[in-house]
């Protein structure tokens, strides 16, 4: 969908705004929504961004509708009305919310495209994610597909349709797989000479919650290592 991306006072770049949806970039490393770290979050931000702006007196809505891990960067939708936050929500739990991600993984694939299903248990004492067997009453059914984009220096280029919103579903996932994300210290190698994991969410695809015609936004990772050793 079309959309002038402004740089906001804030750091965050708004890629189109209207009057029932704000969709931004999620810079790596900040927050979707506050913690108990006190760190900057997305949702802080752009409602003090929002309150500036139009000079809105008192409290300003604005629902998150769907979260990026921290250390991800990319594409992330907010609802600014009620209806709106309803209306996203429900196209999430029919599923019919499309996200695709990019990522930097490490080896070579024998075929170009792929099919990764697990089941996925979390662990909320230590913020980690592990895969289960089926059998387990637990654990919860992970999907995703992706096409392998490019091939350097022994990593590859990935392009993920996530099919289930798991926590750090693509990380474990590909990480079990046998091709952990570059950077990514919980799940990965831990030798990578990286500072940010190689994950970017770079389009998400769904239906207005007001004019109900299906819109796209996407935004692209930074050219910096290992992003940029792929043409």
């Amino acid at each position: 969908m079309s959309g002038i991306a402004k740089e906001r006072n804030v750091g965050i770049k708004i890629l189109y705004e209207d009057n029932h949806l704000l969709v931004a970039e999620k810079p790596p490393n900040v927050l979707s929504q506050s913690d108990n770290t006190g760190d900057a979050d997305m949702l802080s931000l752009l409602k003090a961004d929002i309150k500036k702006r139009y000079n809105k007196p008192g409290n300003v809505y604005l629902g998150l509708v769907h979260r990026l891990d921290r250390p991800v960067g990319g594409v992330m939708v907010f609802a600014k009305t009620s209806k709106a936050a309803s209306r996203l929500s429900e196209q999430i739990r029919r599923h019919e919310f499309g996200k695709k991600y990019l990522a930097v993984v490490h080896g070579t694939f024998e075929k170009a495209h792929g099919r990764l299903e697990n089941y996925l248990l979390k662990d909320s004492s230590t913020n980690t994610v592990r895969v289960v067997d089926s059998s387990n009453d637990k654990g919860l059914k992970a999907v995703l597909e992706y096409d392998v984009i490019g091939e350097s220096s022994n990593l590859s280029l990935v392009k993920i349709d996530l099919l289930t919103g798991r926590p750090h579903q693509i990380r474990v996932q590909f990480s079990h797989s046998g091709h952990p994300l570059y950077g990514d210290r919980k799940y990965g190698k831990g030798n990578d000479d990286a500072d940010q994991i190689a994950l970017w969410a770079v389009e998400i695809s769904f239906k207005h919650p007001t004019l109900r015609e299906e819109v796209t936004f996407t935004t692209n990772p930074p050219n910096i290592y290992p992003w940029n050793i792929f043409s």
